[in-house]
Formats: C-alpha cells, sequence, structure tokens
C-alpha cells in the first residue's frame, strides 16, 4: 500500500497491456458511447446508474459498489426478459466496456436508419473462430490443453485469454469468457458473455483487449501484485518535446487542478462581508491620504486568496 504522504501515489502513469491495467474507479470510458442516452440515477438498490437505449431495449447497469461491476443485457422490447447479458467484474478495465457500448450504439442506429430489429438482438455464428478473429490476428494462440467442449485462446504474456465453453445447454449459460490477470479478488479481471450474446459483440470487447494502446491510470489504482507484470510509464515524461504543443484530451488530474483553479477563482470574486468592507474603505482613504502627502500614488495592497485544499480524489 502507499502511504498518504507518497508523493507518487497520484502520479498519473500509461499502463500496458490495458487489460491488466485494472478499473480506475469509475466509469467515464464504458459510458462515454452512450453519453447521449436515457440515464437513471437509483439511490436505492445495488445498480447506481442505469442508462438505456431510448427503447429501452438495450440496457446498461452500473453496480458500483458490487463485484460485478456491470451488467449489460439486450431484449426485443423494453418488458421482455434479456435475450443476452454480458458481466463485467470491479477488476475489467472501462476500456474493455466500452468495446461493447460502441458496437451497441452502432448496431442501435443501425436499426433505426434501417428498421430492422437490430444486429444486437441476432445469435452467435456458428464458426468460433469469428468471436475469437481479433485476438488471433494479433497473435493470441490456441491453448491445445483446454478441456474437452472448450476452446481457449491465450495472449503471448500467457496473462490474458478467451474461453470459449460449448458444453452444456440452456440460454442462460456463460459460454464466453474473457479474462486477464492472475487469479484473485483484486488481480482478475473478468468479462462473461451468456450463450445467445451475438459473436460480433463480443469480438468487439475482445478487439479493445488486442490493441497495445496503454491506459491512463493514478499509480495506486494498479494493484501492487500486478506491478511486475506491466509497464508504467509517467504521462509527463511519455509526451516527446516535438508533441508538447498538440492538444490532448485532459487527463483526470488536469480536471483536478481545474476544479481547484475555479474554487480559488469564485472565492476571490466571493461578495465580501462588511468588516472586510470597512477594512477596504479604511485602506482606501488610508491610499488617498498618502497621495495628497507623497504627490505619488501607494503601492497597492495584494489580495490574499484564501487557502484551498486539494479536491478529494475518488476511491474505492
Amino acid at each position: 500500500m502507499y502511504a498518504p504522504d507518497d508523493p507518487t501515489r497520484y502520479q498519473e502513469v500509461l499502463v500496458s497491456p490495458m487489460y491488466l491495467a485494472g478499473s480506475n474507479g469509475t466509469g467515464e470510458a464504458g459510458f462515454a458511447p452512450v453519453a447521449h442516452w436515457p440515464h437513471q440515477y437509483l439511490d436505492e438498490g445495488p445498480c447506481q446508474l442505469l442508462v438505456t437505449s431510448p427503447d429501452q431495449r438495450i440496457r446498461i447497469g452500473w453496480f458500483g459498489d458490487d463485484f460485478e461491476l456491470w451488467k449489460i443485457s439486450a431484449a426485443e422490447d423494453a418488458f421482455s426478459a434479456p435475450r443476452w447479458t454480458a458481466t463485467f467484474n470491479h477488476v475489467t478495465p472501462a476500456e474493455m466496456v466500452a468495446g461493447l457500448t460502441t458496437a451497441l450504439v452502432q448496431d442501435y442506429d443501425e436499426a433505426i436508419a434501417s428498421d430492422t430489429p437490430g444486429r444486437f438482438l441476432t445469435g452467435p455464428t456458428v464458426p468460433w473462430r469469428d468471436t475469437v478473429r481479433p485476438l488471433t490476428d494479433a497473435g493470441w494462440n490456441l491453448d491445445g490443453a483446454a478441456e474437452l467442449g472448450t476452446v481457449e485462446i491465450i495472449a503471448p504474456d500467457d496473462q490474458a485469454g478467451i474461453l470459449i465453453d460449448r458444453r452444456g445447454y440452456g440460454s442462460d449459460r456463460t459460454t464466453v469468457e474473457l479474462w486477464a490477470g492472475p487469479p484473485g479478488w483484486g488481480t482478475r479481471a473478468e468479462a462473461t458473455f451468456t450463450a445467445r450474446t451475438p459473436s460480433h459483440l463480443i469480438a468487439a470487447t475482445a478487439a479493445v483487449m488486442a490493441k497495445s494502446t496503454p491506459v491512463v491510470r493514478e499509480r495506486h489504482q494498479v494493484d501492487r501484485r500486478m506491478q511486475h507484470l506491466v509497464t508504467m510509464t509517467p504521462v509527463a515524461s511519455a509526451t516527446p518535446i516535438a508533441e508538447a504543443q498538440v492538444p490532448r484530451a485532459p487527463t483526470p488530474l488536469d480536471i483536478r487542478r481545474t476544479a481547484v483553479t475555479q474554487a480559488v477563482h469564485r472565492a476571490a470574486r466571493a461578495p465580501r462581508t462588511a468588516a472586510d468592507l470597512r477594512v477596504m474603505a479604511a485602506q482606501s482613504r488610508s491610499t488617498g491620504t498618502a497621495q495628497k502627502r507623497t504627490g505619488h500614488p501607494a503601492p497597492a495592497t495584494s489580495a490574499r486568496l484564501p487557502a484551498s485544499s486539494p479536491t478529494p480524489r475518488r476511491g474505492r
């Protein structure tokens, strides 16, 4: 664990591979593709935020204090039982969830434009290779030791994989699992998909895992048990000098700094108390008297901004 006063605790770092970066405790990346869909913030119950498609056929639930952090499903209509369900645990990077939510938005928009039910309600394709193609194209390999009736594709570093279980029956059984990291409460990311999940949606999620693009995390958000498995590069030192002037999206640290600066400016512009006004009036009179005596303006009195403590950091 990092000490509260450790200067590196909140240092922003680029983490790769992404699938071992863990969660940053928020769902912004996963919710970004559906930011324009209806949001319901729930005060009671385990689900804290529910985002739905405009017709409520697609549902994206955020269970912020639960082991299963995300539950995403699709149904024929707003009142039907889910046709399929995808679940992401609390260690899964939200960037992986964004692979699925991005594909869902695309499917939904195409369905509305063509007046069809939508690809998000189609069944899985028979060849399992369609599901894992983004991984095999990236050099992930078939595990020859997988149990009979299952197919498993493993990452080159042996720290992530996809398991396709073709055993058993029933529409609610888990048939596909994406995993990353060694077994453990804070180390193993897991994404599970029930039997009728369309193959292209699983492939869209897997495609994000196959990317080499690092993600931003604060150093303390990467579990200590995972740090020997990942590469962490401080954000400040990762930007080449030649690119220093290129605009970039604000990082979480940028946002916090901006919030603190704005708070200080608001405090500086805040209405003065009666005592403050009396002091300012006295200072004004003293300044005027000094100017009359010397013929020169008196030095301006610098206003002190109130001290402001850093914005509390979000944590789990």
